[in-house]
């Protein structure tokens, strides 16, 4: 089954975002739970750690992130990581995650290498890795998702990041992986 072609008008911005994936089977169970949870659009959505979050830039931009993606790439080494546990932002922002238990340095040191570069982003709040659960849904259903995976725990090696985008259809596509080769 192939991924629908962009249907964006030349010259548009594209909506960019940075990750990392969280790999099978612990992405499409997480996926699948917070589909559950009432996020229809999560189903387009991968499960992810966000390196950069959605962004919109310009077409011109794309070849100048993509080599410096790749430079940042070949200058970090990959890591472990390891998810346990939830968390939550509330009452700031109403989302639950699963807390990165390990790997936190590894990410933080991505995150900042990949928003170095020719997409500058400012973030509305400081960066924290996490899984996102629920985000914006009613407190019952929070609360639940809180309690539901508080003994979720699950580790892989981190060997690369993924470049995403959409089109504004809120289908996020592949565009590239970075193998983590520092």
């Amino acid at each position: 089954m192939s991924t629908p072609q962009p249907t964006r008008e030349p010259g548009t911005d594209v909506v960019v975002g940075v990750a990392l994936p969280v790999p099978e089977p612990w992405g499409g169970h997480l996926q699948r739970l917070r589909t559950g949870y009432g996020e229809d659009h999560a189903q387009h959505i991968p499960t992810h750690i966000t390196l950069l979050p959605p962004t919109p830039v310009p077409e011109s931009v794309l070849e100048a992130l993509t080599g410096h993606l790749s430079r940042v790439a070949a200058s970090h080494p990959p890591f472990e990581v390891l998810l346990r546990g939830t968390g939550t932002f509330r009452p700031v922002s109403d989302v639950v995650f699963v807390q990165v238990a390990k790997g936190v340095a590894g990410c933080e040191r991505l995150e900042r290498a990949v928003r170095s570069g020719p997409v500058v982003r400012e973030l509305e709040f400081p960066y924290h890795p996490h899984v996102t659960l629920a985000h914006g849904l009613a407190e019952p259903v929070l609360d639940r998702a809180f309690l539901d995976l508080a003994a979720f725990s699950c580790g892989w090696p981190a060997t690369g990041f993924r470049l995403y985008a959409h089109d504004g259809d809120g289908l996020w596509r592949t565009v590239a992986d970075y193998p983590l080769t520092g």
